[in-house]
């Protein structure tokens, strides 16, 4: 027996998230149906992150443990053989059998694209959030300052959340605007459901003037989800890479 660490990449526009649903195709159901048919064994992988419908990411992390002969760095070619074109493994690699995609020390970062110009473009109209009302991320940057650090998230929360606290660490985050899209990248050693796209809602709610920078503060002290802005649609969100420690 030996533990097979994946590196996933996918185009969540199609599915209900990561984790297995009774009412949709989910990207853990493909990839246990895919290596079950490959390594001729019941598969079931356990994910880093679970991310919701329509969230992206360049490189979540799933663990299976297998039988197999086949080398572990081979896996990756021969599943992608298997999978549809909305979903490709980067990497496939052998890990200690105590390796847990969860539980294990690590650092995730998120990035949350905002089209901000007068009209939308449908290349991007899934991969970003299109707002057309002028956000001056000098200010969202300003408003960053306040999340760094080991607060009480209880504010970024979304609702249903079963978390025994609302205590995260933020190590970083940026925001940057590349022409007509502003981009808030931002890591930490764990997230809330929704936080990173409450934090944006909020953030856009910072940019376009409606509230000061001086206000994240506020909304900190408050550890009430209603003081936040709103939940930022999900297609913007991209989980970009998971970091162990």
């Amino acid at each position: 027996m030996k533990r097979i660490r994946l590196t996933v990449a996918y185009d969540g526009t199609n599915y209900c998230g990561w984790q297995l649903q009774p009412n949709g195709i989910t990207i853990e159901e493909v990839l246990n149906r895919a290596l079950s048919e490959l390594l001729k064994e019941e598969i079931q992988v356990v994910g880093a992150s679970r991310t919701d419908s329509g969230v992206h990411a360049m490189g979540n992390i799933a663990v299976f443990d297998t039988e197999s002969r086949i080398p572990p760095e081979k896996i990756c070619f021969a599943l992608n053989q298997r999978l549809p074109e909305d979903i490709r493994i980067q990497l496939s690699e052998e890990m200690p059998m105590d390796f847990h995609p969860r539980y294990c020390d690590s650092v995730k970062t998120y990035e949350y694209r905002i089209l901000n110009r007068r009209f939308q473009i449908p290349t991007e109209r899934l991969y970003s959030y299109f707002y057309h009302y002028k956000l001056d991320e000098k200010k969202m940057r300003e408003a960053t300052s306040y999340l760094i650090g080991r607060h009480d998230f209880a504010s970024f929360c979304g609702a249903g959340a079963q978390v025994k606290s609302t205590v995260r660490t933020i190590r970083s985050v940026e925001v940057e605007r590349f022409g007509d899209m502003v981009t808030i990248r931002i890591s930490g050693e764990g997230f809330l459901y929704n936080m990173v796209r409450i934090i944006a809602g909020t953030l856009i709610e910072i940019g376009n003037g409606q509230y000061p920078p001086e206000r994240m503060q506020e909304i900190l002290d408050a550890r009430d989800r209603e003081w936040a802005g709103p939940t930022a649609p999900a297609k913007g969100l991209t989980l970009l890479g998971i970091q162990y420690e």
